[in-house]
């Protein structure tokens, strides 16, 4: 007998449920506020499926906060500033 493997799939694309759920929101107030949301620039569902695209919708969400996440430094960013420490103690 032969035996299929199966591999857990995690979907891009989502349900209006799932949208909501990934802006703590319930179904109901997500569409109550989603004409605004989408003024805003909220990723528009999919014409065909209603489905939302879920790397859209977190891009969406960074975007309305990027001066904060610009000032946050990348570890590579902050071994800068460590050396520049160490050596100014150093020195």
């Amino acid at each position: 007998m032969s035996r299929a493997l199966r591999f857990s799939v995690d979907p891009r694309d989502i349900p209006p449920e799932k949208a909501a759920r990934r802006l703590g929101l319930t179904l109901e107030r997500f569409l109550e506020l989603l004409p605004q949301l989408l003024r805003r620039g909220f990723p528009a569902s999919d014409p065909d499926t209603g489905n939302y695209d879920l790397d859209a919708i977190d891009a969406w969400r960074s975007a309305r906060h990027s001066r904060y996440l610009q000032s946050v430094q990348s570890p590579t960013q902050s071994s800068g500033v460590v050396s520049a420490r160490l050596e100014a103690m150093r020195g």
